[in-house]
């Protein structure tokens, strides 16, 4: 492979542009090896994240470039990534956490749990590294979800070990207690229960993604939260009808005091007996992302009874496409912000 020949394909990628940045894909350091084999490109594209939405797009746009670069044929793209560390995070804890989504809602009932662990699995079924974090301390949903409702987690070293199941590391206070036990704690003990769960527990190598499940409405949980560790956004789940919207607009409002970006809205159980359309009008007139609809399914219910969640054990639903459409959509909206954010390491220069 002649330096030319090889220069000559570095140009054409320039004019590669990354949907999501705005930029081409040689500037932002994702053109990785590139050789030149019997008139074929081969190189390896460095996503900011293993869910991105936009792969198809950014295959093609490389295809036509290089394809007019006289004496490349064809091209052979392998696909990685390096999500950006939240620099804030990197820099205040001592652990192994790239960011942090607070899933949050006004209200309960509107299946904000659900929303979580889908999430989280539909992200590690994209190949990143996971963690959720079940942060209703006092009724705790998520064991029940993931079909962990027996056993004690073990300590090691000094540190409780999380449970791996779905491809994600999971911990709760529902772990910890009988299932039958109220729990009766005052705001600092609340407080004290969010930090143990990211100091304490051994969370392994580098979590992409740490999905922070909080109990629903504005109190002393997700102030805590946002106390004890800087969150690069949160996610706000709401049903469709208005009396949900208005509730999820406080929680909104919240999250923007404690200055939080709000990464996007979800709207779920979409459909005939909720209605559709409020979480959207929400999003429109808070100038914030829509991330997506969920439409109302009884296999959303019965998989979270079962402890297996619709994305496992019914890939194929509308219901299931929809959370893995919002997980890519949610890693490419944190990605954008962390690369527009200067408080953020540029990929080019990750670790």
């Amino acid at each position: 492979m002649s330096d030319e020949l090889r220069d000559a394909a570095m140009k054409a990628l320039s004019t590669v542009i990354e949907p999501e940045l705005h930029k081409d894909i040689v500037t932002l350091g994702m053109v990785r090896d590139l050789e030149i084999v019997d008139s074929v490109a081969k190189f390896t594209i460095m996503l900011t994240t293993p869910a991105c939405p936009l792969k198809d797009v950014m295959y093609k746009a490389a295809e036509v470039a290089l394809k007019k670069v006289p004496g490349i044929t064809g091209l052979n793209v392998k696909w990685d990534a390096e999500v950006p560390k939240d620099r804030r995070v990197h820099g205040r804890l001592n652990m192994p956490l790239r960011n942090i989504i607070a899933v949050g809602s006004g209200k309960g009932g509107v299946g904000k749990t659900s929303v979580s662990v889908n999430i989280a699995i539909s992200l590690a079924q994209e190949g990143a590294k996971v963690g959720l974090m079940d942060a209703d301390i006092l009724t705790p949903n998520v064991p029940i979800m993931l079909g962990l409702t027996s056993g004690r987690p073990t300590v090691k070293d000094g540190k409780i070990q999380p449970f791996e199941v779905y491809g994600i590391k999971a911990i709760s206070m529902g772990f910890m207690i009988d299932p039958d036990k109220a729990m009766v704690w005052r705001g600092p003990m609340l407080n004290s229960a969010i930090r143990q769960f990211f100091n304490d527990v051994d969370w392994g190598d580098d979590i992409d993604y740490m999905i922070v499940d909080l109990p629903p409405g504005t109190g002393d949980a997700p102030l805590s939260l946002a106390q004890a560790v800087p969150l690069t956004g949160a996610v706000i789940v709401s049903q469709p009808q208005e009396v949900a919207i208005g509730d999820a607009l406080r929680s909104i409002s919240m999250f923007e005091q404690l200055n939080v970006p709000i990464l996007g809205i979800v709207e779920n159980m979409a459909g005939e007996l909720f209605g559709e359309g409020g979480g959207e009008r929400l999003s429109k007139q808070r100038s914030t992302p829509f991330l997506g609809r969920v439409p109302l399914d009884v296999e959303i219910r019965r998989g979270g009874d079962l402890g297996r969640p619709v994305v496992m054990a019914h890939p194929d639903s509308d219901s299931a496409k929809a959370f893995r459409q919002i997980a890519r959509d949610l890693a490419a909206r944190i990605s954008v912000l962390q690369m527009m954010n200067a408080d953020v390491i540029p990929i080019n220069i990750i670790d």
